[in-house]
């Protein structure tokens, strides 16, 4: 499984400095504008355009592509919002007409109130927290008073994002509101786990969009987008390079897949909070435990929820689970990954050990 333990991570506001060094990075300063033509390497449009693998991208299906880009960014930007709060920002996305706005729990943190800014506007709206869920790393907030020109996102189906699929990431990385990058769907169905140190959630999400458009402190919580104009994500990862000392690895960010974000949202929107979270469960608490080495050696349960899907299949305090199904587990965050891409519902075996002896239980997962 694919394990990155970074994140783009809110912001403080940046000085001029600061932007300066964005604009070396590569970064977009501003909308339609910021994005003048898509084809300068030779993108090509495939199939859509008529243009045949290999060959070069004409001027025609340059002009083509360039206009598709500008069309998307025309209609989507809109519903793309700088969010701030206290001294960090981050970006989010008008859900619905109401005022609803998705973003990560990162991006929120604890705060419960936020200054808002949207695209085309000067104007500072304020927002208050609905419900954090930080288990999936979502958020919803809405608007006090939802001014005109705001106008919600249209949420795509995830199952049929493909790979080699133009996107756009539409956000504020570095504080520069309102940028746009392009890249592809690079992968889908990656398992990706987030630090929990510096603000990170520590939460392990399954079937995540992994894409080439930058990522970059700032951009989470906003749109990935294709140029269908559907959001097919929200961009909340940047992978790190430890060769590069933990900076962000180039081309590679992941984001949440829009149904996972429409599901939670949904939820949220109507209940308060989330009742149906889809992830499975084992209804233990857990500790990753060492050989005589000092090596990983797997995850010691510490306490067994009651009723739970352990708890029905015998497992009890003090055992040690090395395995779930074929999958080894020396750590918990590896047990994590495992449950990850698993249902409520399925059945699997585990295999742990119980003074020294080595068991195995057929278990019914819960719901996390």
């Amino acid at each position: 499984m694919d394990v990155f333990r970074t994140r783009a991570r809110p912001l403080r506001p940046v000085a001029a400095l600061v932007c300066a060094a964005a604009l070396l990075a590569g970064c977009s300063l501003a909308g339609p504008a910021a994005v003048r033509d898509g084809t300068r390497d030779g993108t090509e449009r495939g199939a859509e355009a008529g243009v045949g693998a290999g060959r070069p991208v004409g001027r025609s299906s340059a002009n083509e592509l360039e206009a598709d880009y500008q069309r998307v960014i025309e209609d989507v930007l809109p519903s793309v919002v700088q969010i701030q709060a206290r001294s960090d920002l981050g970006s989010g996305v008008v859900y619905d007409g109401k005022g609803h706005i998705v973003t990560n729990a990162h991006v929120v943190g604890s705060e419960r109130t936020f200054k808002v800014t949207t695209a085309g506007s000067e104007a500072t709206l304020t927002a208050r927290l609905v419900h954090s869920y930080p288990e999936q790393d979502l958020a919803v907030l809405k608007l006090d008073k939802v001014p005109d020109g705001v106008r919600a996102a249209s949420f795509g189906d995830s199952s049929k994002v493909a790979v080699g699929r133009i996107v756009l990431a539409m956000g504020s990385p570095l504080g520069l509101s309102s940028s746009v990058t392009q890249g592809i769907v690079s992968a889908t169905g990656r398992t990706v786990s987030e630090s929990s140190g510096g603000g990170g959630t520590g939460a392990t999400i399954p079937n995540m969009v992994q894409t080439s458009a930058a990522i970059n402190p700032g951009n989470s919580g906003g749109a990935l987008v294709d140029l269908d104009g559907q959001v097919v994500g929200i961009p909340t990862l940047a992978a790190t390079d430890p060769d590069l000392g933990g900076s962000a690895a180039p081309g590679i960010g992941f984001a949440i897949p829009a149904s996972m974000v429409k599901t939670v949202a949904d939820q949220i929107i109507e209940k308060g909070h989330v009742t149906d979270s889809g992830r499975a469960a084992l209804g233990i608490t857990g500790r990753t435990v060492v050989d005589g080495s000092y090596r990983s050696a797997g995850v010691a349960v510490v306490k067994v929820a009651q009723g739970g899907a352990a708890d029905k299949a015998g497992i009890r305090a003090g055992d040690v689970i090395t395995r779930i199904g074929s999958t080894d587990i020396t750590t918990i965050t590896s047990l994590t990954e495992a449950l990850a891409s698993r249902k409520p519902g399925d059945r699997t075996k585990v295999a742990y050990t119980r003074g020294g002896a080595s068991r195995t239980a057929e278990v019914t997962l819960g719901e996390q």
